[in-house]
């Protein structure tokens, strides 16, 4: 069973999301229980996650200035310039910018790590740039914020649920993965809880899935008319940064696994630790958590779609023939 979900994984997961959907619509009660599991079982992906990279190398990463420079160059100069280009069209709905500058500016620290994974990229990689990409979103999004929409409104956020994210999703499950990294290396039921977890990847990420959009699906329904005119946004918005982190990692000389990782991070938002910031807004921006939401249902789509497409257009370069001399003459 664990073999044939694996080898079908893109079908499971689009079936996790029309069963949220499906879920979420026909039982909008469901919602606010639902959105409340969330952290919960995302903690546990990548608590599963985790279990699978090597963790004793995740130190080197801090010394992997190469990689770390790309990365932070894509998502905190790349990526501002991109957002504010697509941004000029709802420049005048200030509710709507909100909600978009704030989640399109803050790059993922939780379920990118899974699915760069399971494009076989580099996640080890990638969860030793996990610090540098909290700290810079944590200086720079206000400086953001003040630069494209004001001073005045940088004023309301509370960037609290930063750190509190940060604990609850990168360091609580990392150190339970060391933990148990440690017993597998020393006991039996260490080995079989360790085995037992990573065999159960694919069926968390389907929860996950399914209990995000099963939680958020009924609001966005809700306000359909005002936020659909934002999905060609987010569409755009990945296709150019699929493009972008593709081309420059690869002009950057990174290997294989690790341009993977780059494309997968420039796509991909933070806005399950958005979202909270965005519900503290005063309540004229009551839509802003809606806008964040809706740019999580599209990010999800996509995330199938280059699980399956990263890993055949970024390729291992291929090993020349060489032809050996004939010496039977």
């Amino acid at each position: 069973m664990i073999a044939w979900l694996e080898k079908h994984q893109i079908w499971m997961y689009l079936a996790a999301l029309f069963a949220g959907g499906v879920i979420g619509i026909l039982l909008p009660g469901v919602s606010t229980p639902l959105e409340q599991a969330i952290n919960p079982v995302l903690g546990l992906l990548l608590y599963a996650t985790f279990l699978m990279v090597p963790l004793g190398r995740i130190g080197q990463g801090f010394k992997d200035f190469h990689f770390l420079g790309v990365l932070g160059a894509l998502n905190f100069l790349v990526v501002p310039i991109v957002v504010f280009s697509l941004t000029r069209f709802i420049a005048s709905d200030q509710v709507l910018l909100v909600g978009v500058v704030f989640v399109l500016l803050a790059p993922c620290i939780d379920y990118v790590i899974v699915f760069t994974h399971f494009a076989g990229g580099a996640s080890d990689r990638l969860l030793s740039a996990t610090p540098l990409l909290m700290l810079g979103q944590m200086v720079l999004l206000p400086f953001y914020l003040w630069l494209f929409i004001g001073a005045d409104f940088v004023r309301t956020v509370d960037f609290g649920p930063f750190a509190q994210a940060f604990v609850m999703l990168i360091i609580l499950p990392l150190l339970a993965a060391a933990l148990t990294q440690f017993a597998a290396a020393r006991t039996q039921w260490g080995k079989k809880l360790e085995e037992g977890v990573s065999a159960a990847m694919v069926p968390l990420m389907m929860a996950t899935l399914a209990i995000i959009v099963a939680s958020q699906i009924s609001g966005v329904s809700h306000q359909v008319g005002s936020l659909f005119k934002l999905v060609p946004l987010y569409v755009a918005f990945a296709a150019i940064m699929a493009v972008l982190g593709a081309l420059i990692s690869r002009a950057a000389k990174l290997n294989t696994s690790a341009r993977r990782a780059v494309t997968f991070s420039a796509v991909t938002r933070n806005s399950l630790v958005i979202l909270p910031l965005v519900l503290a807004l005063p309540a004229q921006f009551a839509l802003a958590p809606l806008v964040v939401v809706t740019q999580t249902l599209v990010e999800l789509c996509v995330m199938i779609l280059m699980i399956w497409a990263v890993p055949r257009i970024i390729k291992p370069a291929a090993v020349p023939h060489v032809q050996l001399p004939n010496n039977s003459q």
